[in-house]
């Protein structure tokens, strides 16, 4: 519901006030009325969506989108081994500025921007990797994308339009993105790990049910949400929560990788755990790609 008069300033803020409304009301329970008070915190925050989704459309056709490489290391090395990471998604703002998904992930699903998100980094992520033989790489995928019954074929066409060997990818996911549809996740997760894709469960410690999916999903990786990390060395019951963690994904034959590994005697704690592999500004903080092969050539 929205009140106007003659001092409203356009028939399309009208219908934009109308439909802020709309939603709202149908976030809070439907069958419900919702009136727009322009002002109120809500409102506020939808409008400030809208807009950031409308900055996304934008920065899709103009090209503004770029990856970032963050390295994940293991704790005890294997000669040989080829370096890996997790890519990271930035938009370059109309002012040039590069933003991070926090800023923009809540409302590009809001507004169904994700999956096209999702596929320009899935492109653009497996271009590079053709082009860079040494390196492999973690991408992230959204729960909507995992449910669109498409995004099988497009995966499966772009390895073959690059070339790139599927050993070398691994898709990240979150226990609240599978679970959301676990048949459709459970039927591309199958049909991608029998070509040699990888699968980490992402944010792993959060979920209320989250060891009871490590049967469920067929993961290689665990990777345990940065929250246990950051306070291991102060938190008693988060460190007990990795160490259970840790024994769980042995037992299951899966190995882990601890986010937020920013000091070296957090590194050594986890080493000391039986923790894998880490991640974190202590092991290599996100870079452009175009700086990516630079940095390991002289590190």
């Amino acid at each position: 519901m929205l009140a106007f008069d003659s001092r409203v300033a356009s028939e399309a803020s009208v219908m934009a006030g109308a439909d802020m409304a709309c939603h709202l009301a149908k976030e809070q329970g439907r069958n419900r009325i919702q009136a727009f008070v322009d002002g109120d915190a809500r409102i506020e925050a939808r409008r400030g969506e809208m807009t950031c989704a409308s900055d996304i459309r934008r920065a899709l056709e103009d090209d503004r989108l770029r990856l970032h490489f963050q390295p994940i290391a293991a704790l005890k090395p294997q000669a040989g081994a080829l370096r890996h990471g997790e890519m990271l998604l930035r938009i370059v703002d109309a002012q040039g500025k590069l933003l991070p998904p926090a800023s923009f992930i809540s409302a590009a699903e809001r507004y169904n921007q994700i999956q096209a998100i999702d596929r320009w980094v899935v492109k653009t992520a497996f271009e590079w990797l053709s082009h860079h033989p040494d390196h492999e790489a973690s991408i992230n995928l959204s729960g909507q994308s995992i449910g669109d019954a498409q995004l099988l074929p497009f995966v499966l066409r772009q390895f073959e339009r690059t070339g790139l060997s599927p050993r070398r990818v691994c898709f990240e996911i979150t226990e609240t993105a599978a679970i959301g549809d676990l048949g459709s996740a459970l039927k591309f997760m199958n049909a991608l790990r029998a070509v040699g894709v990888k699968f980490a469960l992402d944010d792993f410690g959060i979920g209320l049910s989250s060891f009871s999916y490590l049967k469920t999903l067929p993961v290689d990786y665990v990777k345990i949400d940065g929250s246990f990390t950051k306070t291991l060395l102060t938190d008693p019951v988060n460190r007990g929560i990795v160490e259970a963690i840790v024994r769980i994904a042995k037992l299951c034959g899966l190995e882990t990788i601890a986010e937020w590994v920013e000091t070296e005697e957090i590194r050594s704690v986890l080493e000391t755990l039986g923790i894998d592999h880490a991640q974190g500004w202590l092991i290599g903080k996100p870079e452009p790609l175009s700086s990516v092969v630079a940095l390991a050539a002289a590190a």
